[in-house]
């Protein structure tokens, strides 16, 4: 059923996607919550919840094929091998890369580890192909302030182990980049740069063109952290220009404990491995051992498997969907939350304002109430958002405020979804008695 129905003000557009009947693909929305209550789920930036068909793939995987891949000839390790592998397809042909080029992680944080460490591995590496994109004393790393936690603490770490200097690009007033300086912030001492292409608090989605282009003039290598964009947007590796792309399968329909590093051929095969151990050797000798090429360098031990079979099944539904139906579903449903919330005396839009270059995170704030004062009044609604700094301590500095209340769409979002956030801020301001009125004085 499309959403299109009246409401007090503006006009909805029909949504592309069929909320009613992807909403019927997820068993965790059937459910009540607080004595009874609808669970409006607003919080896939941070966790996404998981289809029906996630869910039977990883069943179907420990019922049917459990084993360790890349390991044993018997038929169970075959069969383990051949899912894996399968997955790792489709997760290539997801983003546009190579098969070779898809490293399966942890998750984002894991895989920026994964490159961070690499770098400052390969001064020290004894094979002298290793050492081509060495960082140390001298050297320089840029990011920028509206980064997770995940895409700035492992660089600072980095400069702090080679001596290298961490520099940054600040942000506008209204909650974008602002590349006035990107010219002396990216120099001939610049290594790498690693940036975020949507802002998991701002919702901004970067300029990235510019910023690659600018790297590439003074020969730095480019991450791009796409935990954000990756499950919300078409993504292609061959356009995006990067040498680097990590993102997470939890925020995807996928499952927890699985992320993906998609790395540039040439670049992967010229670092050393963070990890060591089973599967990524290619001899091994009491005196020393050879590594094998990526992708296996860098998958030390037995992989998550089942996780990354539910996440080619993941991949695979949000290819049914289509991304570009994805993108403008979350586009309209933002729209209207950023008209429906910006009309409340008192509420605060943190980020853009509005819908151009902009992602389904909204975060804000009401006068007089505290965030985590206004989560409490949502969750005994039965409204899920996230309240907090969101791993983006700086980026709530950088705008005067304690935290924020997030709410992130997805899917299986629609305008009654928005609707209900709406009344229950204002909810939130009859609870604490702070009236339109009051919250504007």
């Amino acid at each position: 059923m499309t959403q299109t129905a009246s409401r007090p003000t503006g006009t909805r557009i029909p949504l592309p996607l069929d909320v009613e009947a992807i909403r019927a693909d997820f068993p965790i929305l059937t459910r009540t919550v607080r004595d009874g209550k609808r669970l409006v789920y607003l919080d896939s930036g941070a966790t996404s919840q998981k289809p029906r068909s996630v869910l039977d793939a990883e069943r179907d995987f420990y019922e049917n094929h459990n084993a360790a891949p890349h390991r044993g000839a018997h038929q169970l390790a075959e069969e383990a091998t051949g899912l894996y592998e399968a997955a790792r397809a489709r997760v290539a042909g997801f983003i546009g890369g190579a098969v070779e080029e898809v490293v399966f992680t942890r998750n984002t944080t894991d895989a920026i580890n994964t490159v961070a460490y690499a770098l400052s591995n390969a001064a020290t590496a004894k094979e002298p192909s290793f050492r081509r994109y060495a960082v140390g004393q001298g050297d320089e790393i840029v990011v920028t302030e509206m980064e997770h936690h995940a895409n700035l603490v492992p660089w600072q770490q980095l400069c702090e182990r080679t001596g290298a200097t961490l520099r940054w690009l600040g942000l506008t007033d209204d909650g974008r980049l602002d590349l006035s300086d990107l010219g002396t912030v990216v120099n001939e001492r610049t290594k790498l740069v690693a940036v975020t292409q949507q802002s998991n608090i701002l919702g901004t989605i970067n300029p990235l063109g510019p910023i690659v282009a600018r790297a590439r003039e003074v020969g730095a290598l480019v991450l791009v952290d796409g935990a954000q964009s990756v499950p919300h947007q078409p993504v292609d590796v061959a356009t995006l220009g990067a040498d680097f792309l990590v993102f997470s399968g939890h925020k995807m329909l996928g499952p927890t404990g699985v992320g993906v590093l998609w790395g540039r051929y040439e670049v992967l095969d010229a670092l050393p491995p963070f990890l060591t151990g089973g599967s990524m050797i290619e001899v091994v000798r009491m005196e020393g051992s050879t590594f094998m090429p990526p992708p296996q360098r860098f998958e030390a031990g037995v992989p998550m498997t089942a996780q990354v079979v539910g996440l080619g099944a993941a991949v695979e539904y949000l290819q049914a969907l289509g991304m570009d139906r994805v993108q403008a579903h979350e586009e309209a449903l933002t729209g209207y939350a950023l008209e429906q919330l910006q009309a409340i005396p008192g509420v605060t839009v943190i980020g853009p304002p509005d819908t151009v270059a902009r992602g389904g995170a909204v975060s804000f704030t009401v006068d007089g109430i505290h965030p985590h004062d206004v989560g409490q009044v949502l969750d005994d609604l039965g409204i899920a958002v996230r309240v907090g700094h969101h791993c983006a301590w700086p980026v709530v500095r950088r705008y005067g405020v304690p935290a924020t209340t997030r709410a992130t769409f997805y899917v299986h979002t629609g305008y009654d979804d928005v609707d209900a956030l709406v009344e229950g801020v204002r909810a939130a301001q009859r609870f604490f008695g702070v009236t339109p009125e009051e919250a504007t004085a």
